[in-house]
């Protein structure tokens, strides 16, 4: 598949870049959103307007964009139950680029070939990168998908993203990016357990940084969320509280592959803690200050936070 058409729904932080890094690429992109402003913005790139998800139902690709899997199968309703009349034509695909449950989105996946009459088939193929990923077009696309719709739909990924890899088949992509909110989430946790550690030692946090960098402890997560935990920026680059849900995505899994995932289950109840001090709206980062407010709490830190693990949700 080469440069062709392209349906793109949800034009948020993440997915207005996508959508613009699609039309950069020479893709024909046919956009809806819930707010329609940016969409005057993506008509101003060159994009086209949908009036509505159904104006869609002839486009060969569809991608969505939407912050969880019960909002794309909101917003698809209308289209699966006009495809059971009117089915798409064969080798339509509709591809997840949301971070949503592997378990669910095999279910969804089924959803779409039934409604479809079998003509349409459905890729998971979430992205790691943040907002700086998504503008620059060096996203990493972890996709769950057939060899052949892979292959297919390798231009369309490569529009966005440096690193495409398909880790097997639908569910797998959501899998790996569950993998890699482990390892963020908890990174981001542990580096925000040193900031407050160092800061309330005497010791300055960026200077501590700046040596764990060039240490074993370096990695893209210090590169990328270090200056905000240091400065204490917590302007949203993403919702914080999409961790919580992406680490019980974890724990789910892993419930069902039979493995012990403690450092998810621990940073569920952090996360958690996090949401219920309303911090859930400000970015990653902002999990320093439930730190800090922990360790103001007279209830003590590692008690409390032990009762939140055990709840999980």
């Amino acid at each position: 598949m080469a440069a062709g058409k392209a349906g793109f729904i949800g034009l948020g932080l993440m997915g207005f870049p996508m959508a613009a890094n699609l039309l950069s690429a020479g893709w024909e992109v046919t956009a809806w959103n819930r707010s329609t402003a940016a969409v005057d913005d993506f008509e101003a790139l060159g994009g086209l307007r949908a009036g509505s998800v159904l104006d869609l139902h002839d486009l060969p690709v569809l991608v969505f964009m939407l912050p969880d899997l019960p909002h794309i199968e909101a917003a698809a309703a209308p289209l699966l139950e006009a495809w059971r009349a009117s089915p798409p034509a064969p080798g339509t695909a509709v591809v997840v680029m949301s971070s949503v449950s592997p378990t669910a989105v095999r279910d969804f996946g089924r959803q779409v070939r039934e409604a479809s009459g079998g003509n349409a088939v459905l890729v998971d193929a979430p992205v790691s990168g943040g907002t700086t990923g998504a503008r620059d077009g060096t996203l990493a696309i972890m996709a769950g998908a057939e060899e052949a719709d892979f292959e297919r739909l390798l231009p369309l990924f490569s529009a966005m993203g440096t690193t495409v890899r398909r880790m097997g088949g639908l569910g797998s992509g959501s899998l790996a990016k569950a993998c890699n909110q482990l390892i963020v989430g908890t990174t981001t946790a542990a580096l925000a357990e040193a900031a407050e550690l160092a800061e309330r030692s005497g010791m300055d946090t960026a200077a501590l940084f700046e040596v764990l960098a060039g240490g074993l402890a370096g990695s893209r997560v210090l590169d990328i969320v270090g200056p905000r935990l240091a400065a204490k920026d917590y302007a949203p680059t993403g919702p914080a509280k999409f961790m919580h849900k992406d680490l019980n995505f974890v724990l789910a899994s892993a419930k069902s592959a039979g493995a012990a995932v403690p450092m998810a289950t621990a940073g569920v109840g952090l996360y958690r803690e996090l949401i219920e001090q309303g911090l859930g709206e400000q970015d990653l980062a902002v999990v320093r200050q439930v730190i800090s407010n922990l360790s103001d709490s007279p209830a003590g830190t590692n008690s409390h936070m032990g009762n939140k693990a055990k709840e999980g949700q």
